[in-house]
This record gives C-alpha cells, structure tokens and sequence, in this order.
C-alpha cells in the first residue's frame, strides 16, 4: 500500500512540477474587495490545492474524532448491557434456587392425592 502511495503522490508532484514550468503568466486574484495578489497562475493554483488539501484532512481528522467518540459511546452502552445481562442471570439463579427450596418444602403429589381425597370425604359426610 505504502509503494501505491508513492507513486501516487510522485505522479501528483511531477504533475505539477509540469504544470509549474507551462503557467508562469503572472494572473491578479482579487481575494477581498480592494485586495489584489498578483502571482504565477501555477504558484496560486498550487496554493489553492494546497489549502484544499489541508482541509480535506481537517475535514478527515473532524470525522475520524467523531467515530472515536461515537464507538466509545457504543462500548459503553455494551458494557452496561452485559453487566445488566450478569445481574438478570444471577437474578434468574436465585429465583430456580428459592423455587427448588420451595418445592421440597411442598408435600408429595401422592400426599396431595391422599389430602385432597380425606378432604373430599370429609366434605361428603
């Protein structure tokens, strides 16, 4: 990737290397009214680029700080969502132990058999 970059940014400059050499005609830019720069057409051609590069990576960082920011958001809202995860599991442990507890402390299904037919006897007489 590095030798892709290279050759890009050195075909960029011979480019403007190139470029330089065929426009040296000075030209006027009128930046503010009453503010005149009078330069090459290749020198200001080559400062617009320049600073059109310079935000584009302003622009680049602004972004890449905003991902940062938002992916750590995101991380902690994962976290507090497994933490909540853990105390429901734990909750959920607590409640099948309190239940087993409970069922051994309930009589037999034959003992509720023999209950609910003395009970029913003892309605009927």
């Amino acid at each position: 990737m590095r030798q892709i970059n290279f050759v890009i940014i050195f075909a960029v400059c011979l480019a403007l290397v190139l470029f330089s050499l065929e426009n040296t005609e000075p030209v006027a830019i009128q930046v503010v009214n009453g503010v005149q720069v009078q330069a090459p057409l290749s020198i200001e051609l080559i400062l617009a680029m320049g600073i059109g590069a310079v935000l584009a990576w302003l622009f680049s960082v602004w972004t890449r700080l905003q991902r940062q920011i938002e992916s750590r958001q995101d991380l902690r809202k994962l976290r507090s969502k497994d933490e909540r995860i853990e105390d429901l599991e734990q909750n959920i442990e607590q409640y099948k132990a309190e239940l087993e507890e409970k069922q051994q402390l309930l009589p037999s299904a034959e003992t509720q058999a023999e209950v609910e037919s003395v009970t029913e006897a003892f309605i009927t007489k």
